[in-house]
C-alpha cells in the first residue's frame, strides 16, 4: 500500500511538471502576439486544460494503460521507474528551454522499464497494435501534417485578407485568438492529462492483480481496479494537478516557442493554434497519445515559414528537433536503468 501511495505521488508530480512544462503549448502564441498578458494567458490555459482533462473522454488513458506494453510484466516498481525517468527528462529539457514531449518521455520510460521488468524480453512491447500505429507513426506524421496544414491555412488567410488594413486584421484576429488559444488549451488538457490517468490506472490495476489492496481499510475500496477502466477520482485528480502545474507557468519554454523560434502576429497565432487544436482533438478521439508539443511547435514553424523561410530561427528549430529525436531512446534507457537499480536494491 505504501508503495502505491509513492507511485501515486510521483505520478501526480509528473502531471504537475507536465502542466508547467507544457504550458507553452497553450499560451506561447497568445502571449507572444500580446493578445493576452502572461497572467491572463495562464488563467485561460488553466481553466481550459482543466475542462479538457476532466470532461472529454479517457480513450488516450486506456491506450497508455494497456495498449503499449504487456501488463502482465508490469509491477508498481515498473511504473515508478517509468515515471522517474520521464520526470528527469522533463526537468532537463525545461531547464534548457526546449519544448520536448512529456508524452513520449512517459511512453519511453514505460517501455524501458517494462523491458527491464521482463529481463530483456522485447516482446512485451505491443509493437504492431500499439507502439507503431499509435506512437511512432503519429510521431513522424503529426509534425509534418502540422507544418503543412498550418502553412496552407496561413496562406489562405493571406489571400483572403490581402486587401484588408493590417490594423483591422490584427484587431479581428486578436479577438479570434482568444477562442483559438482556448481551444488549444482544451485540446492539450484532453490529450496530455489522460497519459497520467492511464499510468495511475495501470498502477491501480497492477496493485489489484497483485493483491496489495486486499488488506486495505474498507473506505479505500475504491482503489480496487479489476479492469482498465479509469475512475472518476483519477480523472479529477489529474485534471486538478495539471491545472495547478499550468498555473505555475513554464517561462523558459514559452520564450523559446513564442519569441525565439519565430515572431508572431495575432493572425499567425490564430492559424497555428487552430490547426494544432484540430489535429490534437482528432488524435484524442481515436486514442492516440499525440505529442502536443510536436504539433504546436510545427504549426508555429508552418505559419512562420509563410512569411519567409528566414523568419523561422532554424538554429533553434534544430535544437528542438534533436530533443524530440532523443526523447524516446533517452527516457527508455532511463526507465531501464532505474528499473534495474530497483531490482538490484529493493526486489
Amino acid at each position: 500500500m505504501t508503495l502505491f501511495l509513492l507511485v501515486l505521488l510521483v505520478a501526480l508530480s509528473f502531471e504537475y511538471i507536465n502542466g508547467f512544462h507544457d504550458t507553452a503549448n497553450s499560451i506561447a502564441t497568445v502571449v507572444s502576439t500580446k493578445v493576452l498578458t502572461p497572467r491572463q494567458a495562464i488563467v485561460l490555459a488553466t481553466v481550459t486544460n482543466m475542462i479538457g482533462a476532466v470532461f472529454v473522454g479517457t480513450t488516450v488513458a486506456k491506450t497508455i494503460g494497456s495498449g503499449l506494453v504487456d501488463t502482465s510484466v508490469v509491477s508498481m516498481y515498473t511504473v515508478l521507474a517509468a515515471l522517474i525517468g520521464a520526470i528527469i527528462w522533463n526537468l532537463l529539457t525545461w531547464w534548457l528551454g526546449l519544448p520536448s514531449s512529456s508524452s513520449h518521455a512517459l511512453i519511453g520510460g514505460l517501455c524501458g522499464a517494462a523491458i527491464a521488468s521482463s529481463h530483456g524480453n522485447w516482446a512485451v512491447l505491443k509493437w504492431d497494435t500499439g507502439l507503431w500505429p499509435k506512437v511512432v507513426m503519429p510521431m513522424i506524421a503529426s509534425p509534418v501534417v502540422g507544418f503543412i496544414v498550418s502553412a496552407i491555412v496561413m496562406f489562405t488567410l493571406y489571400v483572403l485578407l490581402r486587401n484588408r488594413r493590417p490594423r483591422t486584421v490584427n484587431r479581428t484576429f486578436g479577438i479570434l485568438q482568444l477562442f483559438s488559444a482556448g481551444w488549444m488549451g482544451l485540446s492539450h488538457g484532453t490529450n496530455d492529462a489522460q497519459k497520467t490517468m492511464g499510468i495511475i490506472t495501470l498502477a491501480l490495476f497492477t496493485g489489484t492483480q497483485s493483491g496489495i489492496f486486499k488488506n486495505a481499510p474498507e473506505w479505500l475500496g475504491f482503489l480496487n481496479t479489476p479492469t482498465m477502466d479509469v475512475h472518476r477520482w483519477v480523472i479529477f485528480t489529474c485534471g486538478l494537478t495539471m491545472a495547478a502545474g499550468t498555473a505555475a507557468g513554464g517561462w523558459r519554454i514559452i520564450k523559446t516557442m513564442g519569441h525565439k523560434m519565430v515572431r508572431l502576429q495575432p493572425i499567425h497565432g490564430f492559424a497555428a493554434e487552430t490547426t494544432a487544436a484540430m489535429i490534437i482533438q482528432t488524435a484524442s478521439h481515436v486514442g492516440v497519445p499525440l505529442s502536443t508539443t510536436h504539433v504546436i511547435s510545427t504549426t508555429i514553424m508552418g505559419v512562420g515559414a509563410t512569411k519567409r523561410l528566414s523568419a523561422v530561427s532554424w538554429g533553434i528549430v534544430g535544437k528542438i528537433v534533436w530533443a524530440w529525436v532523443l526523447t524516446l531512446p533517452v527516457t527508455g534507457t532511463l526507465g531501464w536503468l532505474l528499473m534495474k537499480l530497483l531490482q538490484a536494491t529493493v526486489l
